[in-house]
């Protein structure tokens, strides 16, 4: 069936992808290894390692695992770290001993952590040493038996510090030795699938519990093929060097730089700390970059940086922004630096992620997340499900080989969020124009982006809630210039001595640092409906 949004494609991309082009990701990754095995795959604080390295060690490392640890086709395993030489590795080993990777991120709290371990029913992970005092908290309350710390240092040598392990950690095992030891161990190829569990990528949910996105290793080879098709003669094959500096563990950096630039044979420069903008330049200005990926407020960071816009950009091939909404002001001044707009596209982690991105081909910018990708249909239904003609607004639903499997032993939520005849509400609400390209105008659900990173206000209203000096709260979404939306929490006091620091510190106490509130108003009462629910749409506008 012909679909409006054909048209715009690039000539050479196709209208349907072959999402069993291979079985699984694993052989995806082996014969690019293999192909590529003397080119450098992954830079890090100066240390490298080439393709055919990580190959021998991920072997060494699920060798470890199946033999030492006992880990099976099927068994989640845990890796929380930062972009550091550590990840891709012990990535590639895990999925290669045929375990469920979780994604888990290295600034959660304890509180979170122990949920998001609980849930996955982990019993090892892979830890950097500057998160085991968060997990050193927890550890008691979950099944964690084994505890692998891996240090910024390892694999590279360069004499770069890590902090070190928490001492509640008992009996952690050394990265490295594991790796170590994993080299005199028999490794034993696992039948993997497509059907099979790749990741458990948790999200936020409405009632303030993540839940995890069950992602296949056919949903990921279908992401990685229609993001290829899509860049067409925009890959070099082989030669490509793409900037890391959104983290691995989020789908966007996952899919797009850790899987998909390893398939294409590129290097990838890891940023481990990008908050750190001078350190961040530095490091850019010491490669011809041809490709980066980021957030909106990463963008607008890097460019106003001192030293950013004096960099050589004749080698940047394009820029890909996704995450949140790439503003026109910051594509406006990354083209006047860089000579090339930011591409923006649009997914989620139920969809591995790409659901829509604009043409490479086209030098323009628009205000939209683009066109679906190859076999990818998005329809627009209004809130009895009803497809809206084309140019109303509806909710963006999807269907693709791209979508998740479901959540993760939730049933009703999976039935929730997927329609009677097979797609998947997103909560966004879109308008799609006569030639094709969707615009996002509005969030049916109430999340929050910040940077990014989905805030649930739920999950923030019942952790304010638990303050004996609290009556009532509300927690919505306002824009931000450096974050794109920051949290913003109305609270109805009980206690007339409640300050803004006690309700932030409390917050920070038991929530990621970007769920935290930014700005927090006192009110004397909510606005709510006549059967009592709060309106949250009024207080946007307070």
């Amino acid at each position: 069936m012909s679909k409006p949004w054909f048209d715009q494609y690039d000539p050479w991309v196709p209208h349907e992808i072959d999402a069993d082009v291979y079985e699984n990701v694993v052989d995806m990754l082996l014969e690019a290894g293999e192909k590529y095995k003397d080119n450098v795959a992954y830079s890090n604080f100066g240390g490298t390692l080439t393709y055919g390295e990580c190959l021998d060690l991920s072997r060494n490392f699920a060798a470890y695992l199946q033999n030492q640890l006992g880990v099976k086709k099927g068994d989640r395993v845990a890796l929380m770290a930062p972009n550091m030489m550590a990840f891709p590795v012990a990535m590639l080993g895990i999925l290669r001993a045929g375990g469920v990777q979780v994604n888990v991120n290295p600034m959660y709290t304890a509180r979170e952590l122990e949920h998001q371990l609980n849930d996955a029913d982990t019993e090892t992970i892979v830890v950097f040493s500057g998160s085991t005092g968060t997990l050193a908290e927890i550890i008691d309350k979950t099944k964690i038996k084994n505890v692998i710390v891996a240090g910024l240092d390892d694999l590279i040598n360069v004499g770069v510090p890590s902090p070190p392990i928490h001492p509640g950690v008992k009996n952690p095992i050394s990265f490295v030795d594991a790796i170590t030891a994993g080299s005199e161990m028999e490794f034993t190829k696992v039948d993997i699938c497509g059907d099979d569990l790749i990741f458990l990528q948790y999200t936020g949910g409405t009632t303030g519990v993540s839940k995890g996105a069950m992602l296949t290793h056919r949903n990921l080879v279908a992401n990685i093929t229609q993001f290829e098709v899509c860049a067409g003669e925009y890959v070099d094959f082989g030669n490509d060097v793409v900037v890391t500096a959104i983290p691995m563990y989020h789908i966007f950096a996952l899919m797009v730089n850790t899987l998909a630039y390893f398939k294409f044979g590129g290097t990838n420069v890891l940023i481990t700390d990008p908050r750190d903008m001078p350190a961040f330049v530095e490091e850019w200005s010491k490669w011809k970059v041809n490709v980066f990926t980021g957030v909106n407020t990463l963008y607008n960071g890097l460019l106003h940086t001192p030293g950013f816009s004096d960099l050589d950009f004749s080698e940047l091939r394009f820029s890909v922004g996704g995450g949140s909404a790439v503003q026109r002001a910051v594509s406006d001044m990354w083209k006047k630096v860089t000579g090339k707009h930011i591409k923006e596209g649009y997914g989620l982690s139920e969809t591995s992620p790409i659901l829509t991105l604009n043409p490479f081909g086209s030098t323009e910018f628009r205000s939209a997340i683009g066109i679906p990708a190859p076999s990818t249909d998005i329809s627009l239904r209004d809130d009895d499900g009803n497809v809206v003609p084309q140019g109303e607004r509806g909710e963006l639903c999807a269907k693709g080989p791209q979508v998740m499997k479901g959540y993760w032993r939730r049933e009703d939520a999976t039935a929730e969020a997927m329609t009677d005849d097979g797609y998947f509400c997103t909560g966004d609400i879109a308008v799609m124009d006569e030639i094709g390209f969707i615009r996002i105008v509005d969030r049916k659900k109430d999340m929050i982006i910040v940077s990014g990173f989905n805030v649930f206000p739920n999950e923030v209203e019942a952790e304010i809630a638990m303050m004996d000096e609290v009556l009532e709260c509300a927690c919505v979404g306002v824009p931000d210039e450096r974050t794109g939306e920051a949290v913003k929490v109305f609270v109805v006091k009980k206690d007339a001595s409640l300050t803004e620091d006690r309700v932030r510190a409390h917050c920070k106490g038991c929530l990621a640092g970007y769920k935290v509130p930014r700005h927090i108003v006192f009110i004397d009462e909510l606005p709510k409906s006549t059967v009592g629910k709060i309106l949250r749409r009024e207080l946007r506008d307070y």
